[in-house]
């Protein structure tokens, strides 16, 4: 039974309807970005009816740089737990402007293309160990199946009492989000195609006639595109030598790396993409800096179109034009609830989380790294944490069981950088 229900994450050839199909997928489980990051910004003193510009601008052309140069299925978008860590710990946490910030990334970036395009890239792939990185994808599926859930209403916080609790299940908005799950799971296992994007387009509508309608859009008007240019380019390098600003560069270079590195190594159906993929990344986060956003990474929800037969650029290319038309189109993003969305979200989440069954769970010095990494993934809403409680926990249980061997040296370095990594954010997070 297994069998027939798996989908084949393998390289193999889709006709370019699939490839468009899976775009626009793709692009409606990350859409809640163009809403979410200017308002995550506008903490940082940016504008948010500027940075919704910015944020739509670089997802466009960091996605088209992704198709076009590495032909990979990723959308790229301003990250979340990125933005939060630019606007929560550099502005608010260490009393920089977001101009001295904005330097910071564009910085971080650069030096994060230092290393995307030299060797030191595929060397450090390399080195990872397969548990780890099973780990990663695992993490990355139980991040996005959590995040389902609270847009679902089906989980919220707990408050003081539980770090979760139980939304309420007689909410028309829960209701909704239950048929949704029930309805896209039908047609996943049926292999309806167009299965997530059906599922989409029918919530949406039956939301609509009982009053369920997405969020609050920013209230834009087109003819402010002609104050943009008031937070393009506007990087304050004035403190470049200061002991806070080379902690900063530091932690924020490692969680470009390592959280792009990361979720690439989870997504890409086609492992030989990644080189390209990583560089292209790698630019589109520093060009984002000059448009007057926090930086961009590769899109989880990135999974979504790569379940409904994503495998090429062009994917990443029709999600990127779709980010350009929702400059016109986001007051429509009013009528998508978030039940709708949702259950695409929760069922990625669940079949990134099968590869679990490849982990040697007999050999705990392997797994409870990878569990590290899968816990605290989902549980911190940060991947570079995650990787770096995995990271740094592995050679230590190596050489506990007295097989330091298995171990490269390349390993036992990023260990290291990472525990720096850890302390620096707690420094400035002070």
């Amino acid at each position: 039974m297994e069998n027939k229900i798996k989908r084949s994450w393998q390289p193999k050839k889709t006709p370019i309807q699939k490839e468009i199909l899976a775009g626009i997928t793709g692009f409606f489980a990350i859409s809640y970005i163009i809403i979410v990051n200017p308002i995550i910004l506008t903490d940082a003193g940016i504008p948010a009816n500027l940075s919704v510009f910015a944020t739509i601008f670089s997802s466009f052309i960091g996605s088209l740089i992704m198709g076009i140069w590495a032909d990979a299925p990723i959308i790229i978008t301003p990250g979340m737990g990125v933005n939060a860590f630019f606007t929560y710990t550099l502005v608010v946490g260490m009393n920089l402007t977001w101009e001295q910030a904005v330097a910071i990334s564009i910085i971080s970036s650069f030096l994060y293309m230092v290393i995307a395009f030299t060797p030191i890239s595929e060397y450090l792939a390399q080195k990872i160990p397969q548990n780890l990185k099973i780990g990663i994808t695992a993490g990355i599926g139980m991040f996005l199946v959590v995040l389902g859930l609270e847009k679902a209403g089906i989980v919220k916080s707990g408050g003081s009492r539980s770090l979760l609790a139980m939304g309420n299940l007689l909410a028309p908005e829960v209701i909704l989000s239950l048929l949704g799950i029930m309805l896209t799971l039908i047609l996943f296992l049926r292999r309806v195609p167009g299965d997530f994007i059906i599922g989409i387009i029918v919530i949406s509508i039956l939301g609509n006639i009982i009053g369920v309608k997405g969020s609050d859009v920013p209230n834009i008007r087109l003819n402010e595109i002609s104050k943009y240019s008031e937070i393009i380019a506007q990087g304050d390098f004035s403190q470049l030598l200061s002991l806070k600003f080379v902690i900063a560069i530091f932690s924020m270079t490692m969680i470009l790396v390592f959280e792009s590195m990361g979720i690439l190594e989870g997504l890409l159906p086609i492992k030989s993409q990644f080189k390209k993929a990583f560089q292209a990344s790698s630019v589109s986060a520093f060009i984002s800096g000059f448009l007057g956003t926090s930086p961009t990474v590769a899109a989880a929800e990135s999974a979504s179109g790569i379940q409904s037969g994503g495998r090429r650029g062009v994917m990443a290319i029709t999600s990127g034009l779709l980010f350009l038309a929702a400059i016109f189109l986001i007051p429509l993003l009013s009528f998508i609830p978030e039940a709708a969305i949702a259950p695409v979200i929760i069922i990625t989440g669940a079949i990134m989380m099968q590869q679990l069954r490849f982990v040697k769970f007999a050999d705990f010095s392997e797994w409870f790294p990878t569990f590290l990494i899968l816990v605290l993934i989902p549980l911190t809403s940060s991947i570079s944490t995650g990787l770096a409680f995995g990271f740094i926990v592995y050679p230590i249980c190596k050489l506990v069981v007295g097989n330091y061997k298995d171990v490269s040296k390349v390993m036992y370095v990023l260990s290291f950088l990472f525990l720096i990594q850890l302390i620096c954010e707690s420094i400035i997070g002070q």
